[in-house]
């Protein structure tokens, strides 16, 4: 009795066990991984999806795009009543673009900036110049003088659905370059207002902190499919990262590379402070809340006047000032009407086409 339970228990443990590594087999051969089932190793190979293209694991992405995102640091000067001149430093991210060495980035990473220095994958670091901006997509373009660059391919943005995987690459914190940070298209179209302008923007939840602006938001083919712009910020907000999609930047990364600006943008030509805080106020030595004009190449219009209305329309902030110019035209009159020492004062001016891409 016992032998024969014997020899039955080895054969049952030794069909189960051949059972088990078919069953594994017959798994591995269904997936898109090549599983060695005994050692435990992973041998990792493209997946392939209804169009038949194949489809990169993150790692693979991340190898094959990391050489088209590069650091960006600048040094601005910031004029403060007390201590005079102050030099501050910045930091973002940019996206190779053109193998000699043009790199698109955010505005508001150079903004302002004297100096900016860009630093490749490979550690070697270049001065670069601005070749052009544009505040109304928060685009801008710098050129460096390097040939032989791995520029990012551009994808298709308008073929994203919410749920689709999305890989950040850039510089968080400003000192952490060519960190990589997964997750999801969290949604599509989401309009977001930054330094005044809103605009139509993808939402995902792949982790961006400061230092990501200007980087790049790709797919599973290793594609570009959003530049990253923004992240929602307070103590208790996590997993809202923003990004200006791809065919969007495509059209303004092409003119700010081939001219230097937007055609047919409008200018003002008023440079605006927009005041929505009393520490700023009490900086700027003003009494109330809203957007001042700073500098005017119209003589009717004067430094220190407080924007109150555009074609009657209310002004309280930067961003209603914009939206009452959306739609206008180079050449359109524009009935402005200010508060200057107490009392309104009513200016037309004719707007003209801005080739520093500043309203």
């Amino acid at each position: 009795m016992w032998p024969m339970m014997a020899v039955c228990m080895a054969l049952s443990c030794a069909f189960g066990f051949i059972g088990g590594s078919l069953s594994v087999r017959t798994a591995g051969a269904s997936a898109a991984d090549a599983t060695a089932a005994l050692s435990g190793s992973v041998v990792r190979t493209a997946a392939i999806d209804a169009a038949g293209r194949s489809v990169m694991s993150v790692p693979a992405v991340a190898a094959a795009v990391k050489r088209s995102v590069v650091e960006i640091t600048t040094e601005t000067v910031i004029r403060n009543g007390r201590m005079g001149q102050l030099i501050s430093a910045g930091a973002g991210s940019g996206v190779i673009v053109s193998a000699d060495g043009f790199i698109a980035t955010n505005y508001h990473v150079v903004h302002g900036a004297r100096s900016i220095t860009v630093r490749l994958a490979d550690g070697v670091e270049y001065a670069a110049e601005i070749k052009g901006v544009d505040a109304k997509t928060d685009l801008a373009v710098l050129k460096i003088g390097a040939t032989g660059l791995t520029p990012a391919v551009f994808g298709d943005s308008a073929k994203l659905t919410v749920g689709d995987a999305a890989i950040a690459v850039g510089n968080p914190l400003g000192e952490l370059g060519g960190t990589v940070t997964s997750g999801i298209i969290s949604a599509l179209d989401r309009e977001i207002t930054i330094d005044g302008e809103t605009m139509s923007l993808l939402q995902t939840d792949a982790a961006i902190n400061f230092g990501n602006s200007g980087g790049g938001l790709f797919n599973l083919y290793g594609e570009l499919i959003g530049i990253v712009n923004a992240k929602s910020s307070g103590s208790d907000i996590e997993g809202l990262g923003f990004a200006i999609p791809v065919n969007a930047a495509r059209a303004v990364i092409a003119q700010l590379t081939e001219n230097g600006y937007v055609k047919g943008r409008i200018s003002t030509g008023l440079t605006l402070v927009d005041i929505q805080n009393a520490q700023t106020a009490m900086m700027y030595r003003v009494s109330r809340l809203g957007l001042y004009i700073a500098e005017s190449s119209a003589a009717s219009l004067q430094s220190g006047d407080r924007i109150t209305a555009v074609n009657g329309a209310p002004i309280t902030d930067l961003a209603s000032f914009n939206a009452a110019l959306n739609g206008l035209s180079v050449g359109d009159s524009v009935k402005i009407t200010v508060s200057r020492n107490g009392r309104s004062v009513v200016a037309d001016i004719v707007l003209t086409e801005s080739k520093d891409g500043i309203i």
